[in-house]
């Protein structure tokens, strides 16, 4: 359905665009969006403005930050030599609600995918590796990519690249099922999959 108003019918298809909102959610979204208080409705735009003006990657690890180090990397109690690579920030966040893992991350900021033009240039991979070389002692990587076609793939691709450093590299176990995403999995499923990952 097309809007009379241009203005309406452009707030939609941008909405829409967000991942797992389709056309009918960006719909009761811009409808809401023009319902409330215009206040109300333009903290939204001030925070993504915010976020897009002061938010950075961290020099060590890739999250999100507003700072040269994210809070993880800053924290002297955190296990340098257990570094958890994931995907996303937000993968990162999944794990840290589960409350079990004292380690650092990596954040690649996506996967193998040459569908998508996502290539081994494309990963945040040299970083990861300068990291292990850097450390002293053992270290133990936890590739911790979703379980599809597309995070295996990498998974694979980065053990090849680690082992030869001297890196123990594990993989989350299967407790996270096939083809989901680790940022949509309770805390209880993502804690298994950690204690239970294995040689890769």
């Amino acid at each position: 359905m097309q809007y009379s108003s241009g203005v309406i019918e452009a707030l939609v298809k941008e909405l829409s665009r967000l991942p797992g909102i389709g056309r009918k959610s960006a719909q009761r979204l811009a409808f809401h969006l023009m319902r409330v208080p215009a206040a109300e409705a333009l903290l939204l735009s001030d925070a993504i403005r915010a976020a897009r003006q002061n938010l950075g990657s961290c020099r060590v690890c890739g999250n999100l930050t507003e700072e040269d180090l994210c809070a993880i990397c800053s924290d002297s109690r955190r296990d340098v030599r257990t570094i958890c690579v994931v995907e996303e920030p937000m993968d990162m966040v999944a794990i840290e609600r589960t409350g079990t893992f004292r380690g650092v991350y990596h954040v690649l900021r996506g996967v193998l995918s040459p569908l998508d033009g996502m290539g081994p240039e494309d990963l945040s991979t040299d970083p990861l590796l300068g990291r292990v070389r850097d450390s002293a002692g053992e270290v133990e990587v936890i590739i911790a990519t979703n379980p599809t076609a597309q995070g295996e793939a990498t998974a694979h691709y980065l053990a090849g690249l680690l082992r030869p450093l001297g890196a123990r590299v594990t993989r989350i176990a299967r407790g996270i099922p096939v083809g989901s995403d680790i940022e949509l999995s309770d805390q209880v499923t993502v804690a298994k999959a950690l204690e239970g990952r294995k040689e890769l």
